[in-house]
């Protein structure tokens, strides 16, 4: 009997640890700068974006019935809001305006590289603060997903730079 008493505990806390998730950051509630028709328009991007959390990823997908890969995602997202991108993260680095990450709004785009400087990744911005910047992005190990890129040990030394795709006003 004491063998089982001791037993069940032990198996309810390893079971109770199997099912434990990371938690996924949430955005700051709506400022005072979202009172404007450009802030209401990008929260309304990030909305969207939110829709397809969990979608898989799929190499070269474009679709949230069959995956996305992270430019297909972006892509995706912003041209459902009538913001037109190409489909392909190294082009998208080129698109619309250069911005310095300190600086990045909801809806942006932040670029990564495996090799510090060909483009390899690109995420969708929902919120910077002062603990960094939240995005939201398809992974090959996850699909799509929300984090702080910037306090990720995996994404935060991948950090190439930002683009306004969206621009001042909609």
């Amino acid at each position: 009997m004491k063998k089982i008493t001791i037993i069940i505990p032990l198996i309810a806390l390893l079971l109770t640890g199997c099912f434990t998730t990371k938690s996924t950051p949430k955005r700051p509630s709506t400022s005072s700068n979202s009172s404007t028709p450009s802030m209401r328009f990008r929260y309304g991007v990030v909305d969207d974006a939110e829709k397809f959390l969990g979608s898989p990823y799929l190499y070269a997908g474009r679709d949230p019935k069959t995956g996305f890969d992270c430019s297909g995602f972006t892509s995706y997202v912003l041209g459902r809001n009538n913001v037109k991108v190409s489909p392909a993260s190294a082009a998208q680095s080129k698109e619309g305006k250069a911005i310095d990450l300190d600086k990045v709004l909801p809806g942006d785009l932040v670029f990564f590289s495996q090799d510090g400087s060909k483009v390899s990744h690109v995420a969708l911005v929902v919120s910077r603060g002062k603990d960094g910047i939240v995005c939201i992005h398809s992974t090959t190990s996850r699909g799509v997903i929300m984090e702080n890129v910037s306090t990720s040990s995996y994404w935060k030394t991948k950090i190439l730079f930002a683009r306004d795709v969206i621009g001042p006003t909609r």
